[in-house]
């Protein structure tokens, strides 16, 4: 900044008897003048406030409506619906979306629309039966609820556990031949189940849902049931991860849905489990991937407690690279 100019003394006649005066000193140099004030940086944005998320919950057997919120887990979840009707977390098998009914295609996964109504299934009554594993596979389709339970998501038709009637869709798989496997995954189950041997007679421990009267009497098989529409028409789901909290996301898009379609089926003829929430993982995974070694690499790290066998691995990057060129 340039210095103020100093102050000029006035004009004084000489006088003999003085000494000449010294320069007066000058002025002492004003304050620098503060800089103009700089415009201050806009605020960022707030962000977006996260909407408070309630959703409507009923015991399926009948109950009143209760609401709960709050959770960000599927374990957390049932702990919130146990807590609006006063009852265990473990007395739930499995939740359905919009649906009272024991019907598979309604089955809570991973996600849940904003609009959609949970059904909570509860433990019913405990029955035992006798399996001798005649051929290979017995022809039931394995998942679990997340939380601890494994239970029965599809019979298929003509199968050994087809001619069991006492076997129904929904039964949850609480011991085999006496040995508890509550807490185990649904693989792990199927692993359990295709490894005993044939010609030898073993028990399963089921627990079914406890069913309203309307439902007494029906078996639903759940090989042939066609793929319903979603019932929630919001264009956001509420994302449940294992790890970490639980986002809003956009409903998956076209692609999303029939890569993930493609991979859940490839995962029940391989090992006898359906899980969508897997599926819509690895086709997640994939996307940041460029050839199916890298797509393999990436598995080992993200899922490999399931030890997918290289054969399964290569369907499942074809099925979705199927995918991606049927959805341009």
């Amino acid at each position: 900044m340039r210095r103020p100019a100093q102050a000029e003394l006035p004009a004084m006649e000489s006088a003999p008897a003085r000494e000449p005066l010294g320069a007066e000193p000058p002025h002492p140099a004003a304050p620098p003048a503060a800089p103009a004030a700089a415009a201050a940086p806009s605020a960022p944005p707030a962000p977006r406030a996260r909407p408070r998320l309630v959703f409507r919950t009923q015991l399926a057997h009948g109950s009143p409506t209760g609401k709960i919120e709050g959770f960000t887990n599927v374990r957390e979840l049932y702990a919130k619906i146990a807590e609006a009707f006063g009852i265990p977390p473990t007395e739930i098998l499995f939740c359905t979306l919009n649906s009272h009914k024991v019907d598979m295609q309604k089955l809570l996964g991973g996600q849940i629309g904003l609009e959609d109504f949970i059904f909570a299934h509860v433990r019913g009554e405990t029955k035992e039966v006798e399996v001798t594993k005649t051929e290979d596979a017995l022809g039931l389709t394995i998942t679990d609820n997340g939380a601890g339970y494994a239970f029965i998501k599809r019979i298929k038709e003509g199968s050994i556990i087809n001619r069991i009637e006492a076997v129904c869709v929904g039964d949850s798989i609480e011991a085999i031949n006496d040995h508890s496997i509550v807490g185990c995954r649904h693989y792990e189950v199927a692993k359990m189940l295709r490894e005993l041997p044939k010609a030898q007679p073993f028990t399963l421990r089921l627990v079914q849902p406890k069913r309203a009267f309307d439902m007494i009497g029906q078996r639903s098989r759940g090989s042939k049931c066609p793929v319903e529409a979603k019932v929630s028409s919001g264009r956001e789901t509420l994302r449940l991860r294992a790890g970490g909290p639980a986002t809003l996301e956009e409903v998956p898009g076209e692609f999303e849905e029939e890569a993930s379609q493609k991979v859940d089926d490839l995962l029940e003829s391989y090992m006898g489990i359906r899980d969508p929430e897997l599926a819509s993982t690895m086709v997640e995974t994939s996307k940041a991937t460029a050839t199916v070694q890298e797509f393999a690499r990436r598995l080992d790290s993200v899922l490999g407690e399931f030890g997918f066998p290289d054969e399964f691995v290569v369907e499942v990057w074809a099925a979705i690279a199927e995918a991606r060129e049927a959805c341009g």
